[in-house]
């Protein structure tokens, strides 16, 4: 939908509370209004959607939101969400609240009203210091998208129209940290220097794939791995035994167990890497819809090797060897074991995300693998009076 930006009066616009399940539907169908003529946006399937939005979404145990939409001539032209999450609260302060969903036409006008409401909603609530957007959390889908327009997003990253920075901006938010999105080929050549800190700790280092025997064991040995891996950076807030569960639920289905790689140190689990194939090469094709034969087309494609591209969204080595060369070995060993496999398979790229802008040593396996920035994502925030 294309108005110009300030187009629309203030009193033109209603913005609606989200209450019940009809008006869920009404807010996951928002991005549909919005990216109408953008080939770049790949729509969510709306199944995942609902669950994402229903009690049954553990980030509700420890968290509560309000979403919103805004109408212009009864026609949805944006939607916004404000949530308090209490894990981010005891971590970061009683006075830390987020937005998220953050859709908008491009106009200042309703971009503004959309803002406003999630304000005063987590004003009310004690909340001064507003970031996002996060969707609903630092662990899922997060930031705007401000560079990487030219292809579409990866599956579970987020994409944005290319107004949502300056409009938020303009609304006195800042920028505080940026996320990237690393792109890999998988037919890369290691560096000698690489492959000399391999050798090194060979004998060291074993490299395993996912026990399924022991599915629950291994995913509370990767929730233990990546909650300590993180638990310095920036914004971390740590997955839930229930969240990581929901996730290895997804897993089961999505990920064939040499899809996951587990890196024991003289026999204990220190590193773990999982990667998924790339559903949004197919999902464009479903339109949100997974019955009544969406999920054919899935489970045939995802059997036959026909997706060239993956993402790595979950990585981590214990933080006892962060900075060290035992540490490199590690995060290069799971890399290149699952390079192969995937290569194998006919991938062909794997985007890696996502990266924080100052977590250097990362960025510099990658880069010195051969991977490269190719999209950044921007986290904004505001004090609020």
């Amino acid at each position: 939908m294309n108005i110009s930006p300030g187009a629309l009066s203030k009193q033109a616009i209603k913005i609606l509370p989200v209450s019940g399940f009809r008006d869920i539907g009404k807010f996951i169908d928002v991005p549909w209004q919005i990216y109408a003529n953008d080939p770049m946006w790949v729509p969510p399937l709306r199944l995942e959607r609902r669950l994402h939005f229903s009690r049954f979404n553990p980030y509700f145990k420890h968290a509560h939101w309000q979403g919103w939409i805004a109408y212009h001539n009864g026609q949805p032209v944006g939607r916004i969400s404000a949530q308090i999450d209490t894990l981010h609260q005891q971590r970061y302060g009683a006075g830390t609240g987020h937005f998220g969903m953050l859709e908008s036409i491009n106009d200042s006008t309703v971009f503004s009203a959309l803002m406003q409401t999630a304000e005063t909603w987590l004003v009310e609530r004690g909340v001064s210091h507003i970031s996002g957007p996060f969707n609903f959390s630092i662990n899922q889908e997060c930031g705007v998208l401000v560079q990487g327009f030219d292809t579409p997003s990866v599956f579970m990253m987020p994409y944005s129209a290319k107004w949502y920075a300056e409009l938020l901006e303009q609304y006195g938010y800042i920028p505080c940290k940026d996320l990237l999105a690393y792109w890999l080929e998988t037919d890369f050549e290691p560096p000698s220097a690489m492959r000399a800190i391999e050798r090194k700790y060979q004998s060291q280092i074993q490299i395993r794939t996912l026990r399924r025997d022991r599915f629950n064991e291994e995913i509370e040995i990767m929730r233990s791995i990546f909650n300590e891996a993180w638990s310095d950076n920036w914004g971390f807030v740590p997955f839930t035994k229930e969240e990581f569960a929901e996730l290895g639920d997804s897993l089961r289905w999505l990920v064939p167990d040499e899809y996951v790689r587990i890196a024991e140190m003289d026999g204990e689990p220190v590193a773990f890497i999982v990667i998924l194939p790339n559903l949004n090469e197919i999902l464009p094709t479903l339109n949100g819809r997974l019955f009544p034969f969406g999920w054919l087309q899935l489970i045939r494609k995802l059997k036959a090797n026909t997706i060239t591209t993956a993402r790595v969204p979950l990585m981590g080595v214990r933080k006892r060897f962060h900075n060290t060369l035992p540490g490199i070995a590690l995060a290069f060993k799971v890399i290149d074991a699952l390079r192969k496999i995937v290569h194998a398979k006919g991938v062909q790229h794997v985007e890696l995300s996502w990266i924080l802008e100052d977590n250097l040593s990362m960025r510099s396996i990658l880069e010195r693998i051969g991977a490269r920035e190719y999209k950044r994502y921007r986290i904004y925030e505001k004090i609020l009076a």
